[in-house]
């Protein structure tokens, strides 16, 4: 199944506007980024001369738990069943994962016996590195196309999609869990309890769960705009969090902020029950987003203009560039760059193509704007003036790996959170 399937057969009925989590009606506009085709669906040529689903890209907040969400106008089956996104092209995330995998074990003394799981586990990325850790592990990923270069890592993994239908069949068969991980899945989970029951009812009584999520904070400060799209249906703060917790018997005994994705937290949650002494950093955290107005209704209004401004920016330098004559070429596909290049309406005529390390993608087109998309060592043979950075959260690590292209005087731009030009030659090595 593809974007050019049949609308009818991929649409979810479950576009009446109601909030996810607690159900209430939603009224309340947080970002309207039009219309948008799936940020994953990339086209192979046969497809770029045939109809594209488009849907709208517009968030909402609720007003009464303050969640952050789209509508859901496309299954989960259809978005994930196959995915384009590989988690191990990324050298920087697979070191945050083994970084994790390390200091989780020494934390909650996981050894031979205990049992973990990773919900979303793509392919093998962060579990692999229990493998010579001694800890048992199972991976959850409904792509079966990236499950199965997990299996090639031997990491263990269940073609599924997760809920509480699968968390009881585990549960029965005595495969509790003493530590369940969920690195950037519940922004992609349309039924938010099912999932967050599922999770609590596999938890063994002291075990712990711990989920990445980009913070809502960092993406109204910065403008990050671009992370919102249809394989993203909500949009979390703690207090969201916090709330979404207490409804299904957990709670959160410690949060920390890192920088992956832009400004992400990462939080801790165990049974009401369990053990584990609440972090001070919890009612710290919980506190600020309350003293920013993350609890009030009105502060949500502000995001738009900035992200506006944002747009006009890019645009009136892109525009500058190309009456100048220079050549300009992106660096990546990743699925907010889509939303970015369909909001801005960057096509072809600004960029004449964009690379990525993820061979997957090679020779097709992003969807929308029908950019071409091609290995990496297209930017040497053609030597564009300036490289657009669309996974900018990335910046650090693209930089170093592409600096030689300031040899002949390449520079790079960075659009979020507003324009900013790199020369390589400039930056440290």
């Amino acid at each position: 199944m593809n974007a050019h399937s049949n609308p009818q057969s991929i649409m979810s009925k479950s576009t009446h506007g109601r909030c996810r989590l607690c159900d209430k009606s939603l009224s309340t506009s947080f970002m309207d980024l039009g219309m948008s085709p799936l940020c994953e669906s990339f086209l192979t040529a046969d497809q770029i001369d045939a109809a594209e689903s488009f849907y709208p890209l517009h968030a909402l907040v609720c007003d009464n738990c303050f969640l952050v969400q789209l509508k859901e106008y496309v299954k989960p089956e259809h978005i994930f069943t196959e995915y384009a996104y590989f988690s191990s092209y990324s050298t920087s995330w697979v070191e945050h994962a083994r970084r994790y995998c390390e200091m989780i074990k020494a934390r909650l003394s996981l050894g031979g016996s205990s049992r973990v799981y990773e919900i979303a586990s793509n392919d093998g990325y962060l579990l692999q590195h229990f493998l010579p850790l001694g800890v048992p592990v199972t991976g959850i990923e409904p792509a079966a196309n990236v499950a199965e270069v997990a299996r090639q890592k031997n990491v263990p993994t269940l073609v599924e999609f997760f809920g509480l239908g699968l968390a009881q069949r585990l549960a029965s068969e005595g495969k509790g869990a003493d530590l369940i991980i969920g690195n950037n899945v519940l922004a992609q989970v349309p039924d938010l309890n099912d999932f967050v029951a599922g999770m609590a009812h596999l938890l063994a009584p002291q075990g712990a769960i711990t989920l990445e999520f980009p913070h809502l904070e960092k993406l109204i400060n910065e403008n990050q705009f671009d992370t919102i799209y249809h394989e993203h249906f909500s949009y979390f703060s703690l207090v969201t969090i916090d709330r979404l917790a207490k409804r299904h018997n957990l709670r959160i005994f410690d949060v920390e902020q890192i920088p992956t994705h832009g400004g992400s937290l990462r939080v801790y949650l165990c049974r009401a029950d369990a053990g584990h002494p609440v972090s001070p950093k919890v009612p710290a955290l919980l506190a600020h987003e309350r003293a920013i107005g993350f609890e009030d209704i009105a502060s949500y209004g502000r995001f738009a203009a900035g992200v506006h401004h944002t747009k006009r920016q890019l645009l009136s330098f892109l525009i500058d560039c190309k009456e100048k004559g220079a050549r300009l070429c992106g660096y990546g596909a990743p699925g907010k760059g889509n939303t970015l290049l369909n909001y801005c309406g960057i096509g072809t005529d600004f960029l004449d193509f964009t690379v990525d390390r993820n061979p997957y993608k090679h020779g097709r087109f992003t969807p929308g704007m029908h950019i071409p998309i091609y290995p990496v060592e297209a930017i040497d043979e053609i030597r564009p003036d300036y490289l657009l950075i669309l996974p900018w959260n990335l910046k650090n690590e693209i930089v170093a790996q592409m600096r030689h292209v300031g040899g002949w005087g390449c520079k790079f731009v960075v659009p979020i959170p507003r324009v900013e030009i790199i020369d390589p030659r400039e930056v440290a090595a």
